[in-house]
């Protein structure tokens, strides 16, 4: 399908690995120009498979950020679409809460909601002034759940759905849309990370392997029964960001086979 997002420039945080990437493939392969901004040394070279500019950058610094967006309009001569893929977790089982200090929140909250608020600052004048302009950002639908396997995560990607709304009304006057996807169960390494937290926790004879863990979990919790990937996110994110979506703003959709059904 055409979505006519051919020569748009689409800039990703955290495009160089995971759904990020996987994100930038789809605007390329819609004929969009691309910039990959992220923070590993790959960058430039996974931005070379791909044709397109790598800028490396840290969500937790606002110059860097800004740089990133200045590399972007300099290169291409404009911004129309602004992804924010970037996110950690916390690496530690949160059940109950008080398993992760408050003290060590701080960082999740930086990368997770704070990043996106840099990012969007930084694209601000550049998204502004494109005609078909959009900022999307990946949450989570443990920002909707209260999940209790990593309370800051959960408490910052909720964060991260109400601030959506907030900048989606701040930039409609401007003909800017802005919303928010929030992925179910991804093979990524976030995800094995979140088994790697709860399998310590474990008493050795009731552990399990990462597929049998997933698959108990999908069984039990996704209608559809089965993993959401990469690419089922990049398809709706290409869709955002195209005109068919032109009514679409400050808007939580969720990509997660029926995981949270809202009533």
């Amino acid at each position: 399908m055409d979505l006519g997002l051919a020569e748009d420039v689409a800039a990703i945080v955290g495009g160089a690995a995971g759904i990020g990437l996987a994100i930038a493939r789809e605007f390329a392969a819609e004929g969009a120009r691309v910039a990959l901004v992220d923070r590993s040394p790959e960058t430039p070279a996974v931005a070379e498979t791909l044709s397109a500019l790598g800028v490396i950058a840290d969500v937790a610094d606002s110059a860097s950020l800004q740089a990133a967006a200045d590399a972007v309009v300099a290169r291409y001569g404009r911004c129309d679409h602004l992804i924010y893929a970037a996110g950690i977790g916390s690496r530690r089982f949160g059940f109950p809460f008080w398993n992760i200090p408050s003290d060590d929140w701080a960082r999740l909250l930086d990368v997770n909601l704070t990043g996106a608020v840099r990012a969007a600052e930084a694209f601000r004048g550049a998204v502004a002034q494109s005609p078909q302009g959009t900022l999307l950002f990946l949450s989570s639908i443990a920002g909707q759940i209260g999940s209790q396997t990593d309370p800051p995560y959960s408490a910052a990607k909720a964060g991260l759905i109400n601030f959506a709304q907030c900048a989606a009304k701040d930039f409609a006057p401007l003909g800017v849309r802005v919303n928010t996807i929030c992925p179910g169960m991804i093979q990524t390494a976030l995800n094995r990370s979140v088994y790697e937290a709860w399998a310590e926790c474990q008493p050795e004879d009731q552990r399990r392997t990462y597929e049998t863990w997933a698959e108990e979990k999908i069984r039990r919790l996704i209608p559809l029964g089965r993993w959401q990937q990469p690419e089922d996110i990049a398809a709706m994110a290409v869709f955002l960001a195209s005109r068919r979506a032109k009514n679409i703003t400050g808007q939580t959709i969720n990509v997660d086979g029926g995981f949270v059904m809202h009533w």
